[in-house]
């Protein structure tokens, strides 16, 4: 295992670090400083997750927030409003009259610190940063870190652990977008599986949930069942007149059994995903040119959001002074 680092770009006078941690066979991640930035996933010269080749693409309110890390909060908070320990909090309305991805200053907008860490069959890059109250608008002062590691046999893991100096909320991801196909030219031959049958009900004016489930069983969102994505996309196109997908799976948690995977028609290219938390929201996007079909697909692995507004979501308040951690891991296989 290796780490090397080198000048991406600068932002307000900072230099932008890239890390590049690679493995005994030569396949390697990068990471940004800039909003602890997940920029590559290189296995046998194959490229696996979408990426900008400079940093003002990432700086950009057109990024798509693409493969940075999110929080405090990810996903939709209803109104921009919550109620902490008995106290109703408000945040960041930077979409419509909602809080998106932690605000306007939240963790993909940050410039991290960095450490190193070589072992025998892994590396580790950590970012880490003390955010205050006032820098983004959240409850507490907030210690965090995001940790990547790449194994020697080609996982990925991103690991997100916060402790603060009040109750807050606590809900981070990162914002990968996937096109394992050759060429990443589009989606024809990307296959998806969730371990999940239901998905959130969202209202159609801010995507914000309803706090009902629908089941997914016979319809163009039904990936209980290895499927591509062109034809789920048809499928729901036909059902509902909506030509994306951008939605909220729940699953069960597990460090054993993948929440989903994605797979390829075309050669025998396999990622399975495990999270210790409760949602995979699904998005088809083109974050490079949205005149043309989707390329790549956003996979968010999280707490079903908005999940403070809604009784049975799941907890993702985070009390004073108490540590939390959060495993999101990506196994490459080929078979």
């Amino acid at each position: 295992m290796q780490i090397s680092s080198e000048v991406f770009g600068q932002k307000d006078g900072h230099d932008i670090e890239r890390y590049t941690i690679t493995n005994k066979d030569g396949n390697f991640i990068k990471v940004l400083t800039l909003g602890a930035t997940w920029q590559s996933f290189t296995v046998n010269g194959t490229p696996l997750i979408a990426h900008f080749d400079d940093l003002a693409h990432y700086d950009s309110p057109a990024s798509y927030s693409l493969c940075k890390s999110i929080g405090r909060v990810a996903g939709r908070i209803g109104k921009a409003t919550a109620t902490i320990d008995g106290k109703e909090v408000h945040f960041d309305q930077n979409e419509n009259d909602n809080t998106l991805h932690g605000g306007f200053h939240g963790f993909s907008e940050i410039i991290w610190d960095a450490e190193q860490s070589i072992r025998d069959h892994d590396a580790s890059v950590t970012f880490s940063r003390h955010i205050t109250s006032d820098e983004d608008n959240f409850p507490g002062d907030l210690d965090a870190r995001i940790t990547f590691t790449l194994t020697d046999d080609n996982k990925v893991s991103i690991t997100f652990s916060a402790a603060s100096t009040a109750a807050t909320l606590f809900n981070p991801t990162n914002h990968v977008y996937w096109n394992i196909t050759d060429g990443q030219k589009d989606l024809t031959t990307q296959l998806l599986q969730v371990n999940g049958s239901r998905r959130l009900e969202l209202s159609d004016k801010d995507k914000v949930p309803t706090g009902n489930f629908v089941d997914v069983a016979g319809t163009g969102y039904d990936f209980t069942k290895t499927r591509d994505i062109p034809s789920a996309l048809a499928d729901i196109k036909k059902e509902t007149g909506k030509i994306e997908i951008d939605d909220a799976y729940e699953v069960t948690p597990s460090a054993d059994k993948p929440i989903a995977t994605l797979s390829d028609s075309a050669s025998n290219r396999h990622v399975d995903i495990f999270s210790d938390r409760n949602s995979l929201v699904v998005f088809t996007a083109n974050p490079f040119d949205q005149s043309k079909p989707y390329n790549a697909l956003a996979t968010e692995a999280q707490t079903l959001p908005d999940a403070i507004n809604h009784d049975g979501f799941g907890d993702i308040t985070l009390p004073s002074g108490k540590l939390q951690e959060y495993t999101i891991s990506y196994q490459y296989y080929e078979k």
